[in-house]
């Protein structure tokens, strides 16, 4: 039998998982942070397999610390996005104008690459939360 904890951690991970393959497959350009997005893709999916499967080797304790890494991954890739370190980082979650403004006038077209989004942010802080739950948790 699934502990909760496991079933709600697999979950969260499938969402996040999915997400992230969703955003980097939906990047115009394939810059670094668009491949950190969907290498971390597979593995989260992979980990919320690994959940529902009950690996034996795969703990609760040791799963939310995986859970917390990716989450921080995650978080530092968005920061990085947001901040333009790896060719992202508009403001209006990756729309541009044609004259540079910003969702301009129904003309818009996607910045190169991966911009910083706002609901990548929002699951990778439900994920960092839920690694937390998991790392506390007694199997009770």
């Amino acid at each position: 039998m699934l502990s909760e904890t496991r079933l709600y951690g697999a979950a969260i991970a499938f969402a996040s998982g999915g997400y992230s393959l969703a955003s980097a497959a939906g990047a115009t350009q394939m810059t670094a942070g668009a491949w950190l997005m969907l290498g971390l893709g597979v593995v989260v999916v992979a980990h919320g397999g690994a959940l529902l499967a009950s690996v034996d080797s795969l703990s609760e304790r040791a799963s939310g610390g995986l859970m917390i890494a990716y989450a921080l991954v995650m978080l530092a890739n968005q920061v990085a996005l947001l901040t333009g370190m790896t060719g992202g980082g508009t403001m209006g979650g990756g729309m541009a104008g044609t004259d540079g403004t910003g969702m301009g006038g129904g003309d818009a077209a996607m910045t190169a690459g991966m911009s910083w989004d706002l609901g990548m942010v929002t699951l990778a802080l439900l994920m960092f939360v839920s690694g937390a739950i998991m790392l506390r948790d007694d199997g009770m």
